[in-house]
């Protein structure tokens, strides 16, 4: 018995969150995604740097396995900064900055910021500065930074959108409840054709909202529960989302959104069954020649 207990505890607490690493690919042609249109698309989620969990060289790895997928935009979906502070030394934004800025795709990287990076600084217990360090940080690596904005981009002579949402619990008034900065009807609103748009959100509360006009919404944020219990899943992300909003492929009357479980530990420096991840998201298919 204590043997058991033992070696779960050294999967959970170390082996699973410091040292597994996942490619998670899905396939997915979204109604009205114009023909002959291949689009790569590699996410990073919830980094959460931090020693001994997510230390500059392990986010490097992650950085050259994400360029070894040759995606054709890569996508950073928030939480950057550190979300334990058990056991645990900060990882500053020069340091993992550096390893952003090694990432190449051919029509881009662009960022959103997560709620983390807004209320705290590398670590929970260090005081914030409102997300300014982060995002400066981000614009130094060649990462663009959506923040209720969006940007036309074109492949293969067809055009699409990409648009990043601000956070939406960017601001704590009290416990369980918060005011964000998010803006979806500015956001849409600066999309200005009918080509197909794909939104960047760190949180997936604001799906429901989402219109048909959002070809594909990608999120972050829930760790796909980190700690994923057979049968039971994850009780207390339950209590703010649907359990199929928790992780994975989510189609709802034809609209689409991807929650990926992302690479760092929050709150507890511990995963179960959910490792991390990388996600390679392919839209569309490849025009015939």
């Amino acid at each position: 018995m204590s043997l058991g207990a033992l070696g779960l505890g050294g999967w959970t607490f170390v082996l699973e969150p410091g040292f597994l690493l996942d490619v998670t690919r899905y396939s997915v042609t979204p109604p009205k995604w114009p023909a002959g249109l291949e689009l790569k698309i590699a996410i990073i989620a919830d980094v959460h740097a931090c020693d001994p969990w997510m230390p500059a060289a392990r986010i490097q790895r992650i950085c050259e396995a994400v360029n070894a997928l040759k995606p054709d935009v890569i996508v950073l979906l928030g939480d950057y900064y550190g979300g334990t502070d058990v056991m645990t030394q900060a990882v500053h934004p020069d340091e993992w900055g550096e390893a952003f800025s090694t990432l190449r795709a051919p029509h881009g990287v662009f960022g959103v910021l997560g709620n983390h990076d807004i209320w705290h600084g590398p670590l929970p217990n260090m005081p914030g500065d409102d997300g300014e360090t982060v995002t400066r940080t981000l614009r130094h690596a060649s990462v663009r930074v959506l923040d209720n904005q969006s940007v036309r981009l074109v492949k293969d002579g067809i055009a699409f959108w990409m648009m990043g949402l601000a956070d939406q619990m960017a601001h704590r008034v009290a416990r369980g409840r918060f005011i964000g900065r998010d803006d979806l009807d500015g956001t849409l609103a600066s999309v200005t054709d009918d080509a197909p748009a794909i939104l960047l959100a760190h949180e997936p509360f604001i799906f429901p909202r989402v219109p048909e006009r959002v070809s594909l919404t990608l999120c972050g944020h829930t760790h796909g529960g980190q700690v994923d219990l057979p049968i039971i899943g994850n009780p207390f992300l339950r209590k703010r989302l649907p359990r199929e909003h928790v992780y994975g492929h989510v189609n709802e009357g034809g609209r689409n959104m991807i929650v990926s479980a992302g690479l760092g530990v929050s709150i507890i420096p511990a995963r179960f069954m959910r490792p991390p991840e990388i996600v390679l998201v392919t839209l569309g298919t490849p025009a015939i020649a």
